[in-house]
């Protein structure tokens, strides 16, 4: 990557939270947090009110030792802002983060206490665009889905909702549907909100979730 080292959108340390999961803007994430080094993360942003990275693991554990199972992470993830840190028990953090905007990393190192970091650079947030006429049937199911989910107690989605934003639809659909963490990661990577948006609405009609 040629990035200059003088560019703005450039994080030069940026501390990474590794996930068995793919982390969307505008997603919330729950994280309990035990270890020593993640600990000290959450501590650290909470008193410099900056963001980790959620980097989905390619391959590998987020747990030090949990294997000898060398450690691949994505070139992609989202950044986590700090929303609500309680103290489960002692030792114990359960922290709760929204997602903001994407970043590529290049040649993430693990430091000496085993927390993961890199150089960063920030990718443009989704151009705000509305679904065209013929995702309307995916916009609408969406909206279904979550009427669904608050009749039975509650939405995992940060409001507000936001049905005319493509970009937004399509990442909401990817928290949902049941594809890989390849697939995800794919999805969540891809700059084009429209196109993003179209390969969920393909994959809903294959699945009969929506027709014509």
């Amino acid at each position: 990557m040629s990035t200059p080292k003088s560019d703005p959108h450039s994080l030069p340390d940026l501390p990474l939270f590794p996930l068995q999961s793919v982390l969307f803007p505008g997603a919330q994430l729950t994280l309990r947090v035990f270890e020593t080094r993640y600990l000290d993360l959450v501590s650290r942003c909470l008193r410099e009110q900056q963001p980790f990275g959620a980097v989905c693991l390619r391959q590998g554990s987020e747990v030090r030792g949990a294997s000898d199972e060398a450690v691949l992470l994505e070139s992609t993830g989202v950044l986590a802002k700090l929303e609500e840190v309680d103290a489960e028990q002692t030792g114990v953090l359960r922290v709760r983060c929204l997602g903001t905007q994407r970043f590529e990393i290049d040649e993430p190192l693990q430091q000496p206490d085993g927390l993961w970091t890199a150089r960063a650079w920030l990718v443009d947030d989704d151009e705000a665009l509305a679904p065209s006429e013929a995702m309307v049937p995916t916009v609408r199911a969406l909206a279904n889905a979550i009427g669904a989910l608050e009749r039975k107690g509650g939405s995992p989605f940060v409001k507000p909702y936001r049905f005319d934003d493509a970009g937004w639809v399509a990442n909401r659909w990817c928290e949902l549907l049941p594809i890989s963490l390849a697939a995800k990661q794919k999805l969540m990577a891809l700059e084009d909100p429209q196109m993003r948006l179209r390969l969920v609405d393909e994959y809903l009609r294959s699945k009969g979730v929506v027709s014509a």
